[in-house]
């Protein structure tokens, strides 16, 4: 298993033969609005083309439909005979981009050999998970490649400690920048990632969604000294650069 972090959540995997985009957010630098007032967003430029982001992918998956994961910019870009994976309710507005080839993720689909197996996720707790509105993890496996468990724009409450519990993946990926909407945490911040890096030991945690909107809390500095005062190895949570390519499972 190859991964890409391009910026923010967006993801390309190459798994199992197959190359997959997660939740396309390819805006310039500062081209769209600011959630605190601290600075437009996204913070940061992405470290590629998109042309060379776009190569070769097969599938997209998206979590869902705010700004950060999926922009207009995506929209534009992306070819519209490209199949979408999306949480149920979503697959509507993304048709109406032109987008021919949309499935909601229900429950468990194979694609082209990949198993995807939806998962809960919580944009927060309390009154704010109205405003966010739902999100969705994924599960995500294939013959000879690691198990993978990407929990999305959710907190750590039950439903996330109960699948990394049940499934015990080999990789798990989590949103980490502590990202925060009127005082309320809204993704994971350091101290709950850490605390996903104790609960599955065996896993490597990636830890993305760092350094590019101007409501997030942690950066990538805060992340591994949290991680270092925890007595977390290097090996066991991997904060990789916005361009970074990395390989996992062999």
């Amino acid at each position: 298993m190859k991964c890409q972090l391009i910026r923010n959540a967006t993801l390309k995997l190459w798994y199992a033969g197959r190359t997959v985009l997660i939740d396309p957010y390819l805006a310039d630098r500062h081209s769209l609005p600011s959630f605190t007032g601290r600075s437009p967003n996204p913070m940061t430029e992405l470290p590629v083309t998109i042309d060379a982001i776009l190569e070769g992918v097969e599938l997209v998956v998206v979590s869902h439909l705010h700004t950060d994961h999926f922009d207009g910019v995506a929209k534009a870009r992306l070819p519209k005979h490209l199949p979408i994976l999306c949480q149920p309710g979503d697959e509507q507005k993304i048709r109406e981009s032109g987008f021919t080839d949309v499935t909601p993720l229900s429950d468990v689909m194979t694609w082209q050999g990949l198993t995807f197996t939806r998962r809960a996720g919580s944009h927060g707790l309390g009154p704010v998970v109205d405003l966010m509105g739902p999100v969705m993890g994924f599960s995500l496996t294939a013959p000879g490649e690691p198990s993978v468990y990407w929990s999305g724009d959710t907190v750590l409450y039950p439903p996330v400690a109960e699948t990394i519990a049940a499934t015990k993946p080999d990789v798990i990926f989590t949103h980490s920048c502590g990202a925060r909407w009127d005082g309320d945490l809204i993704v994971m911040d350091a101290a709950e990632t850490v605390a996903v890096c104790q609960s599955a030991p065996a896993a490597t945690v990636v830890a993305v969604h760092m350094e590019a909107l101007d409501h997030a809390t942690v950066s990538r500095a805060d992340l591994r000294a949290a991680a270092e005062a925890a007595g977390l190895a290097p090996t066991r949570l991997l904060i990789p650069a916005d361009g970074e390519v990395f390989t996992l499972g062999g």
